[in-house]
């Protein structure tokens, strides 16, 4: 995954020493809690984000094989997730702070993001919708992360907006991996590395260079820019090479129903590729309010995605054509990574300093918002997940089984009042259970 130089070392986490604020919300696989470290544990009072997962959910596929054709099972994702994490260096990707592991739980805290996500911020908008200005800046830094990842190898096949958090600088962090895969090479010869790293942000020489903004654009100056410190992993994948020439490809059918690309649907294997379609329909979504392809149920949206072209309503613009070139059914004539960032659309942007703008489009308040900190005075994190995902066996008699249930019932109401807030969330305002689909 990374070398020994990149893979930082990650402090194991008490579970009783952590001050666990409230339940921002949960996923397919865990519960993210909103948390602190406690005064002997760290020199600051900082806010992080602390996914909990069932240890009974996982462990029992520890020793099968998955029953996708990766052969990888829900074990194995979440030490996926965790390795890749591990390995970030990046603005725009998630830093591992710490791991939990009890007999109950596993879990691992990440940087907190006080923006909530980028569909939270989208309908925040007065007509739901963002102005071209505002979806380049987003765009561009979904770019540079996409590039940052497929350069290590990875594709993500996740992307939509729930899964995009806005940091305390306004920046973008990509969030949730459990989805993502390894690709390999499709030979043991090495491959050659270009000049340009896989995130094309490398500050080392742009650090005393004044940060720029996008044409347009008029923010006001927050003043705060995002740390950057070393340089990002080694790429095994030239970045400057056709990005589908070097890799095999995955036949998992994973992803999330409105944003998966025709290639997932099909069968008929997939590499990075996967990871522009999704970004095509997240601009979509960005710029009209509502994704492309959605139908009354899975079979219709799937029937869409593989035979219906995006309706593109206005007048044409560079955005409405990158998008078009991004939502193109045949993989192999889809626009790739160097075509995206040269096209028309991106014109003025000067791709090394997109990280280091001080300006960004929305800069949300510091720290978690007053909901977020009316919590459950002393949550059991290991009961609170095992209540929401039903793993212990109840005890039966007296009562004992209805009254848990209905105290489970109150408490998954607490989580939706919290209205997604900006983790990991796997989209609290979708209908859970039918849009996230698995084969494992």
């Amino acid at each position: 995954m990374c070398d020994g130089e990149n893979r930082r070392d990650v402090p194991s986490l008490e579970l009783s020493r952590l001050k666990i604020i409230s339940a921002l919300g949960r996923g397919a696989k865990g519960v993210v809690f909103l948390a602190q470290f406690n005064d002997d544990q760290s020199s600051d009072n900082e806010f992080f984000a602390l996914k909990a997962i069932s240890r009974a959910s996982i462990e029992k596929t520890k020793n099968e094989v998955g029953s996708d054709s990766d052969g990888i099972n829900e074990y194995k994702r979440i030490c996926f997730e965790q390795e890749v994490l591990k390995c970030f260096d990046h603005p725009l990707l998630p830093k591992l702070r710490g791991i939990v592991a009890t007999d109950q739980i596993v879990g691992y805290a990440i940087d907190y993001c006080p923006g909530r996500d980028l569909n939270s911020l989208r309908k925040k908008q007065t007509e739901k919708m963002f102005s071209d200005d505002v979806i380049r800046f987003y765009a561009a830094e979904l770019v540079l992360a996409l590039e940052y990842l497929h350069g290590l190898g990875i594709v993500y096949r996740d992307l939509k907006p729930e899964n995009v958090m806005v940091q305390e600088s306004g920046h973008l962090m990509l969030v949730d991996f459990d989805l993502s895969t390894k690709l390999s090479l499709k030979s043991p010869q090495p491959i050659s590395i270009t000049k340009s790293t896989p995130s094309s942000v490398q500050l080392k020489n742009t650090k005393k260079k004044k940060a720029r903004i996008f044409p347009s654009m008029f923010f006001c100056n927050s003043g705060i820019s995002p740390e950057y410190s070393g340089s990002p992993p080694e790429p095994v994948v030239d970045a400057a090479s056709p990005e589908s020439d070097s890799v095999e490809k995955s036949n998992s059918f994973v992803g999330t129903e409105e944003y998966v690309a025709p290639e997932i649907i099909s069968g008929h294997g997939h590499d990075f590729s996967v990871d522009w379609w999704c970004l095509g329909v997240v601009l979509y979504e960005m710029l009209y309010g509502a994704t492309p392809f959605r139908g009354s149920s899975r079979k219709e949206t799937f029937y869409r995605v593989l035979t219906k072209a995006p309706e593109l309503v206005g007048e044409p613009t560079p955005l409405r054509d990158l998008i078009g070139k991004l939502l193109e059914k045949d993989p192999k004539q889809r626009i790739q990574l160097e075509g995206i960032k040269g096209h028309g659309f991106f014109r003025g942007v000067d791709w090394e300093t997109v990280v280091e703008i001080t300006r960004p489009p929305y800069i949300p308040p510091v720290g978690p918002e007053e909901e977020e900190l009316r919590g459950e005075e002393g949550i059991d994190v290991e009961a609170f997940v095992r209540g929401v995902f039903k793993i212990a066996k109840e005890e039966s008699g007296n009562g004992e089984e209805s009254e848990s249930r209905r105290n489970q019932q109150e408490k998954e109401k607490k989580i939706s009042c919290c209205n997604n807030g900006g983790v990991w969330v796997e989209g609290l305002d979708q209908p859970s259970g039918t849009n996230n689909f698995l084969v494992f």
